[in-house]
């Protein structure tokens, strides 16, 4: 798991914490880790961004960003309205790589989407992870609307070759409803990738000693976690259908 592309099916689904959380487990096996943010919007000059938050959740990692832009828009709209130059495709990659090259694990956080864009070439991070031969994780909300986001995610990821290593649920509730209890069934077939684990509602806002303790039980053990599957669909799974 040397580059993972972290990137979610969409906005505020809780793409930084799931890089936390595997962060985390990553640094648990004795792993060092490097989590790069390409593009940091909606953050001031002076002001934590993502790679901070997932540094002070999970530990000793180390946080990179290459760009950060004011307003919080798009990557390559938050560029040209700051007048500052674009992240490119090939300046992730070499960045990721240079993480690499001195980390076990580099988890690179993308902006939004796959295919939010990244320059006025129409550039997204699905590129970069094309570039860095890389996997992706894919974050996705529980609710309802999350099924064709996931799909049209992972259609974007095969049309370009690229391995969708797994989903993780950002944000799960402590009384799920019927919509969020059928699509632990149904995610994975939507993505055509294994559900690989499960954040509980409001774990960002944990203590980092409770985080870093409670993170590997939120995931599976290919990411480094003893989060099981099959036993978390038997209890949270769908119920029987009504006759």
């Amino acid at each position: 798991m040397a580059i993972v592309v972290v990137t979610g099916t969409g906005t505020e689904v809780g793409k930084t914490v799931a890089t936390a959380a595997v962060a985390a487990a990553s640094l648990a096996q004795g792993l060092s880790v490097a989590v790069l943010k390409p593009a940091q919007t909606g953050v001031a000059e002076g002001e934590p961004g993502d790679a901070a938050e997932v540094a002070r959740l999970a530990g000793e990692v180390t946080a990179v960003e290459l760009a950060r832009y004011p307003e919080p828009l798009a990557p390559a709209t938050a560029a040209r309205r700051s007048g500052r130059p674009a992240v490119t495709p090939e300046e992730i990659a070499e960045a990721a790589a240079k993480l690499s090259a001195v980390h076990d694990v580099v988890l690179v956080e993308g902006a939004g989407g796959l295919l939010v864009r990244y320059d006025e070439k129409d550039s997204t991070l699905a590129d970069a992870a094309s570039l860095l031969h890389a996997g992706v994780l894919l974050v996705a909300q529980a609710g309802l609307g999350t099924l064709n986001a996931t799909a049209l995610t992972a259609e974007a990821m095969r049309t370009r070759r690229i391995t969708c290593l797994g989903v993780i649920i950002g944000s799960w509730a402590a009384e799920p409803g019927l919509a969020e209890r059928c699509n632990v069934a149904d995610l994975p077939q939507s993505a055509g990738a294994p559900l690989l684990g499960a954040l509980p509602q409001g774990a960002g806002a944990l203590s980092p000693d409770a985080f870093r303790t409670a993170a590997r039980d939120w995931l599976a053990p290919q990411l480094g976690g003893v989060w099981d599957q099959d036993a978390f669909a038997r209890v949270y799974g769908p119920p029987a259908a009504r006759a």
